[in-house]
């Protein structure tokens, strides 16, 4: 478990069904995580293309824009430049959309401040679309892939955590604690509340057959550090091989709507 990994459960802000949580000292440099034991226990994987609905006020799965169409929000300028190179690198029979992106750029000011990756036709500039001779996907995402890269490598931050998420939560002694968990309905802000769908919701989503701890691996060692994953890993690990089974997450233990 590593120094100090303390069990809680506890429920979601008002009424809900209760998850798990554990709290971690990071061995590099003391930060205090708490992290979702159930959702990274739990069979999340990603339907983008397979069944996805999107993030629109109604299903579109024909669409094919997973929860690409509203762009990417960037956290900062180091962010942004990575994207914009990897962007460069990308070709026509990559990119769909690669001459409007080198002619106007590939972000744009945000209207609450910051910046975000261009729209195109009702999503983001990267997204190649199910008429595109490559099919539909993230661009730079697939041209990773084809040349042996993460994708961690070239999509904004946001993309690829997704759907992790880090927060921060102040404490009454004035220390700060950095929380892992899933990114759910709040962290689009106000604007979540409209989706018809999302899909840590979905219990059409939690049918992997790796935990997410396991299958987004790369993920989590860049988000807290490879000696605080193989802790978390390593405790996650012994929770499933001698008990107590950690708390189900609530979308698995709904029954699927999917047809």
């Amino acid at each position: 478990m590593g120094r100090g990994a303390k069990q809680r459960r506890s429920a979601a802000a008002g009424p809900g069904p209760v998850r798990e949580w554990a709290t971690f000292e990071d061995p590099a440099d003391g930060t205090r995580w708490e992290v979702d034991v159930t959702f990274l226990t739990s069979p999340w994987r990603c339907l983008f293309g397979c069944g996805c609905q999107g993030v629109l006020t109604g299903p579109a799965p024909e669409l094919e824009q997973g929860c690409c169409s509203y762009g990417a929000h960037t956290p900062g300028p180091a962010d942004r430049a990575r994207v914009e190179e990897a962007a460069v690198a990308l070709t026509a029979d990559d990119w769909q959309f690669a001459a409007r992106g080198r002619r106007q750029g590939v972000f744009v000011r945000s209207a609450g401040g910051g910046w975000r990756t261009r729209l195109v036709d009702g999503a983001c500039i990267f997204l190649n679309r199910p008429t595109f001779s490559e099919g539909a996907g993230c661009a730079l995402h697939l041209a990773a892939v084809r040349s042996g890269q993460n994708p961690m490598l070239t999509k904004p931050d946001v993309c690829w955590q997704l759907p992790l998420r880090r927060s921060y939560r102040s404490e009454e002694d004035g220390t700060t604690t950095s929380v892992l968990g899933e990114f759910g309905r709040t962290g689009w802000g106000e604007g979540g509340s409209s989706f018809a769908w999302w899909c840590t919701e979905a219990p059409e989503a939690f049918t992997g057959t790796v935990p997410v701890y396991r299958s987004l691996e790369p993920e989590l060692r860049a988000m807290v550090g490879g000696r605080l994953y193989e802790q978390i890993a390593a405790y996650l690990q012994s929770r499933e091989r001698s008990g107590p089974v950690p708390v189900p997450h609530p979308a698995a233990r709904r029954p699927s709507t999917r047809p």
